[in-house]
Parts: structure tokens; C-alpha cells; sequence
């Protein structure tokens, strides 16, 4: 079926370089931009009037976890409402493929909570079950690196030995081979925590070798007290093996930590001035959005769910895992900065602090939170936390760096069903449209031109996207135009289910996906791989 022609009128187009914006006219045909001019002449299938709007190239989310929920919505409503056309899925080490052995198991527990049905072990099966489904919005898969090893490895504390390491190379050669982009790590999650450095630069030789990225939610965020050693692991990382760096959601966010926040960018822009290609990306809240389970000391969650029961079970080792656990909770903030937003077995507790609940449940925080665990676990289920941790200027302080783009670290999303279970952080509806109105219009910290920059050609440019990101002749037609007086995001932490303001139209590779701000129902969406 062939594609509507578009043409765009009176537009005020920022082309995604960051040059100044222009007014214009975008003729589009067969998916592609064909003309850009003043007063094309054109007898379009479809005419949007843009003089008042900002006409932009698609947002492309460089940070999501939309693995699973676009199987229960491909309609992706809550990422192609903010503008979004690209996500980048499979972050954190944590990808729905490839899955075996223990890795099923954990698939099946998501898949179970989302009500879908798993018929994929490989990534170019998984692919082909989003191809089948299809999505409204283009997606760049990863291979995670934590489902890779727990296919191989389960949850082994250990060094892999010759043949595990070969398995999941392997394993990670087919992933990129059947179409994903790169491999992600959440060195701070377990198994992945259980992984030297040198095994993570084994593992992305093969990623560097096909041209692949590399991102990583880092060894240490602050809470550890480590945050310097984990940048420079990721540098070295990126330095020893040759792949092309992205860390993860870049913050600090633990207090005491705050003030390192000059020198952990400086120890980036020292790594990129010696060739190591190393970029970032961020959400623009203060909150983080984590599981409980991570606050956890890695040595009892060794051999997962059921052995941490075991060794909570036994008085000893319960003192030592509380001990780690208050410093953990200490350093983030207490109890009133970690707010429920998910907890299968109890959900009267969600929408609370973990000292709300913990005075429901006539606890002291510390041992709520023990027993939150140790439900969580005993049931196989999950726990999340929003965490109010981070420094305001230091959110700023990394935005304006110009190599640091935008992620939501979010899920798509909508307002009923499923999906809208649980307190979802609002980055999932807002985080574009918060950049564009409370950072660039409101404060005046990025200039619009920049930020748009920041959320099109830099991350199409690090994917190794050549016709996507800017608008240009010959490049795919994902388009944004959004009202630069309105766009706002909406969605707050205790009513985060809402859609942003101001974004009018969103176009998905030549198909209007969003129409004066209501979703079309179009499918349009394609799986993005390696380009060479």
C-alpha cells in the first residue's frame, strides 16, 4: 500500500544541526523528504498548516524499556504523544532476547505480569513478533548483557569460564546479526554486577567489531560510593575495546556525592578529547526509577529469588543484609524520598514513601523495607521505587553539556488498562516535551534549536543513522511539529498517566501518526538495525 504524499506549509523548521531556525514548506512522498522550499507547489494527499509551529526531525528516545509493553500497545502512546519516533529499546542489560535457560524463566515473570505470550527465544524471533504486531513508532533493539548472561550463566557470582565467554559471544553476534543495534549493561543490577571489567570488554569487541553501540547504566551512580571509578571503568571500556560508549541516564544520585558532579564530566570531555567516543544521555527529573531488589547487596542475591529467602530466613545474615541496606537507604535520602510505584503483592502500598508504608505496617523503615523485600522475593514478583535523589543543578549541569541527549528511561505507555497499573514515574509521558517547555522556554538553559540537536541528529549520529535525525532532502519523513508557546509536560509523580501539551502532529516514516494531538491508530513503525 504506498504512502501518502504530505506537504508541510509555512513551517518554522529546525533541521536537527542545531542551526537557526527558517520558514519553509516539506513535500514528502513515499516515506521520504523529497523537497523542502518556500511555496512548493503541490497537489498533496495531505496538507498540514505549520505557521505557528516548530516543524522538527522525530525524536529518537536513546533510553527505553518498551521491550515488553509494546506487545500489550503498539500504539506506543505515551512515547509517539511527546514526540517520540525512535526508541531505543533492551537498555540496562535487560533485553526480551535472546532468553534461555534462566533468562526464560525471567521473561515468562514479566511476560505474566503483562498478560502476553512469550513464542520467541532469539533476537530475530523477537523482531519478528514486533514486525508482526507491528508498532507506531520505529525501534532500535539492544542485546542486554544481563539477559545474555543469564542465559549462559544464571545468577553465578563468578568469572565465566572459556566456553560460557564463547557462548555469549556468540550469542551476542546473532543478536546484532538478526537486528540489534548494540549491547547495553546495568553493571549495577545482578547477574551483571557479578562481571569483571575485562569480561565486559571481551563481550563488546564483538559489538565494536560490527559497528555497534555500547551503553551502560554504570558500576555506581553515587550510592556505592564509587561513582568516579564506575565512569572510568566505562571509558576504559570503551577505550580498550574501541566501541562507541553511551552511558546510561547520567546522574548522581546520592547527596554526599553531589558536589563530584564537575569532575565526573570532566572525566568525559578529558576522554573524548583523546579519541574514546563516549556520549550520554538523560531524563530531566531529580527522581530516579529503580527496583528495591537493587538496593540489595549483590552477595545475597546470588542464585536469585529463592536463595535470597534462604538468607533472609537465617537471623545472621539478615542483620548483615539490613546493615547494607540502611546505608543504601541513608544515602538515597531516607525513607521519605522512595516512593512505591509498583508492588504486586500489596498494591494499597503503592503511591506511598517507604516510611508511609512502614508506619502502616508498624515497622521501623528499615526493617518495612526488608520485609518488602523479602515478599517481593518470595513470591517472585517486583518492587519499584521512584527515588528523590538528585540535585537540580546537577540535572542542569549535565544538559547543557552538548554531548548528552535525551532518554526517558521509560515505558511506552497508556492511561488505562494494563498499562496503567502501578505509579509510573512521568517520565514515560513527559520527558521531551519537559526539556522543550520548562528547560528551553520557561528557564532559557538550552536555546530550542540546541535541544532539538540534542533529541534528533546526536543520538541518529551515535546509532549510526544516516537518513535519519535531520530534515533533508532524501531523509526518512519523521517529523515533529509542536507549538513552542504550549509544549509542556503534564504528568506528574502521582498522576503520571497524562499527555503532554502542544505536540500537534507526529509523523512516522511518511505516515501522520498523531493528529492535532490525537493518535491516528497507524502502524507505521520499523525495526532500525546496524546500517553499514
Amino acid at each position: 500500500m504506498s504512502k501518502p504524499s504530505i506537504c508541510i506549509k509555512n513551517g518554522n523548521i529546525a533541521d536537527g544541526t542545531g542551526s537557526s531556525r527558517y520558514k519553509g514548506d516539506i513535500y514528502i512522498e513515499n516515506g521520504k523528504i523529497v523537497e523542502i522550499g518556500d511555496k512548493i507547489k503541490c497537489k498533496p494527499d495531505i496538507e498540514i498548516d505549520a505557521s505557528n509551529f516548530i516543524v522538527c526531525p522525530g525524536f529518537i528516545d536513546m533510553h527505553g524499556h518498551s521491550d515488553y509493553t509494546l506487545l500489550v500497545n503498539p500504539l506506543a502512546d505515551s512515547k509517539v504523544r511527546q514526540g517520540v519516533t525512535t526508541e531505543v529499546i533492551g537498555n540496562c542489560g535487560q533485553s526480551a532476547a535472546p532468553i534461555l535457560g534462566e533468562a526464560k524463566e525471567e521473561a515468562q515473570r514479566i511476560a505474566e505480569r503483562y498478560e502476553i505470550d512469550i513464542d520467541w527465544t532469539y533476537m530475530g524471533e523477537y523482531i519478528e513478533r514486533l514486525k508482526r504486531d507491528g508498532t507506531s513508532i520505529n525501534v532500535a533493539p539492544l542485546v542486554g548483557f544481563g539477559t545474555i548472561r543469564l542465559s549462559v550463566m544464571g545468577f553465578e557470582a563468578r568469572d565465566p569460564t572459556d566456553d560460557e565467554l564463547e557462548r555469549m559471544k556468540s550469542l551476542i553476534a546473532r543478536s546484532l546479526d538478526e537486528g540489534a543495534v548494540g549491547m547495553s549493561t546495568g553493571l549495577r543490577y545482578v547477574p551483571q554486577s557479578y562481571a569483571k571489567t575485562e569480561e565486559v570488554i571481551e563481550l563488546v569487541k564483538v559489538v565494536a567489531e560490527r559497528g555497534g553501540v555500547y551503553t551502560s547504566h554504570v558500576r555506581d551512580e553515587g550510592d556505592g560510593g564509587k561513582l568516579i571509578e564506575a565512569i572510568q571503568e566505562a571509558i576504559r571500556i570503551g577505550r580498550e575495546s574501541g566501541v562507541s560508549v553511551e552511558i546510561s541516564h547520567l546522574k548522581i544520585l546520592a547527596k554526599p556525592l553531589w558536589h563530584l558532579c564537575d569532575e565526573m564530566l570532566e572525566l568525559i570531555e578529558n576522554a573524548r578529547k583523546e579519541g574514546v567516543r563516549v556520549e550520554a544521555d538523560q531524563y530531566p527529573y531529580r527522581a530516579s526509577g529503580t527496583s528495591l531488589m537493587a538496593w540489595i547487596p549483590k552477595w545475597a542475591r546470588e542464585g536469585g529469588n529463592e536463595k535470597l529467602v534462604e538468607r533472609l530466613e537465617d537471623p545472621e545474615t539478615r542483620k548483615k543484609i539490613k546493615e547494607e541496606l540502611a546505608k543504601v537507604i541513608e544515602i538515597r535520602g531516607g525513607g521519605e524520598n522512595a516512593l512505591i510505584s509498583r508492588f504486586e503483592p500489596n498494591k494499597s502500598l503503592e503511591g506511598k514513601t517507604l516510611t508511609e508504608a512502614s508506619k502502616e505496617m508498624g515497622l521501623s523503615v528499615l526493617d518495612a523495607a526488608i520485609k518488602l523485600v523479602e515478599i517481593a522475593a518470595r513470591e517472585n514478583k517486583g518492587i519499584g521505587i521512584i527515588n528523590f535523589n538528585q540535585s537540580e543543578e546537577n540535572v542542569r549541569k549535565i544538559m547543557k553539556k552538548p554531548w548528552v541527549m535525551v532518554g526517558t528511561d521509560g515505558y511506552a505507555l497508556k492511561p488505562e488498562g494494563i498499562l496503567a497499573k502501578g505509579v509510573a514515574h512521568p517520565r514515560s509521558y513527559g520527558a521531551f516535551p519537559r526539556v522543550l517547555g520548562r528547560y528551553v522556554r520557561e528557564e532559557k538553559l538550552l536555546t530550542l534549536e540546541e535541544a532539538i540537536r540534542k533529541m534528533t541528529s546526536l543520538p541518529a549520529s551515535k546509532l549510526g543513522f544516516k537518513d535519519r535525525g535531520l530534515i533533508k532532502e532524501r531523509m526518512v519523513a519523521d517529523i515533529v511539529i509542536f507549538d513552542p508557546n504550549t509544549i509542556l509536560d503534564k504528568a506528574t509523580y502521582m498522576n503520571p498517566h497524562q499527555f503532554p501539551e502542544g505536540i500537534e502532529y507526529v509523523i512516522v516514516n511518511g505516515e501522520v501518526v498523531v493528529e492535532k494531538g490525537k493518535h491516528t491508530g497507524e502502524l507505521p513503525g520499523e525495526i532500525l538495525g546496524l546500517q553499514t
